[in-house]
């Protein structure tokens, strides 16, 4: 099965960690690969040995400049996808591309090449592809698509992540 979770709103990232949750409830063995993130402090990433799941982060500590990424940007997004392709051919049951939609709709990541892997997937393993702006060919080939649509933030009021919720 494929899912898709897009839109403007918070909770993207933490539907598909929800998802890994339960999946490591049940046993199933799970990978995250995030694009364009490259943060160790993060919840999902301290967490990750404790619950069993494997957790690989594709960016710069920097935030990818959307309008003109750097180089390295296309370079870290290209490794992302290579290792997503080799994650397949391991048994994982439950693979999350984390903002793999926004690194599509940037340029990062060509989408057919995405849809190329997802295609020669394993029939037991479920993706979960998260990001702002999906791509329509993703929403029209996924079995499941949610839109998380932004109706308050409390960055839209000047307050800063939080650390336990926001990361």
């Amino acid at each position: 099965m494929i899912y898709v979770f897009f839109g403007n709103g918070g909770g993207k990232t933490i539907a598909a960690l929800g998802l890994a949750l339960r999946a490591r409830g049940q046993n199933r063995r799970v990978v995250i690969i995030q694009f364009m993130k490259n943060r160790k402090d993060t919840g999902e990433y301290k967490i990750a040995k404790k619950i069993g799941y494997k957790l690989y982060q594709f960016g710069r500590s920097k935030f990818v400049d959307l309008n003109h990424p750097d180089p390295e940007d296309y370079k870290l997004a290209a490794k992302g996808l290579k290792k997503a392709g080799e994650v397949l051919k391991t048994g994982t049951q439950l693979l999350i591309l984390d903002e793999i939609n926004l690194a599509c709709a940037v340029g990062l990541i060509r989408e057919k090449d995405v849809i190329s892997m997802i295609r020669k997937a394993p029939k037991t393993t479920d993706i979960v592809l998260t990001g702002r702006m999906a791509p329509n060919r993703f929403i029209k080939i996924a079995d499941g698509v949610s839109e998380i649509v932004k109706i308050k933030h409390v960055f839209d009021k000047g307050i800063k992540a939080k650390r336990g919720i926001e990361y």
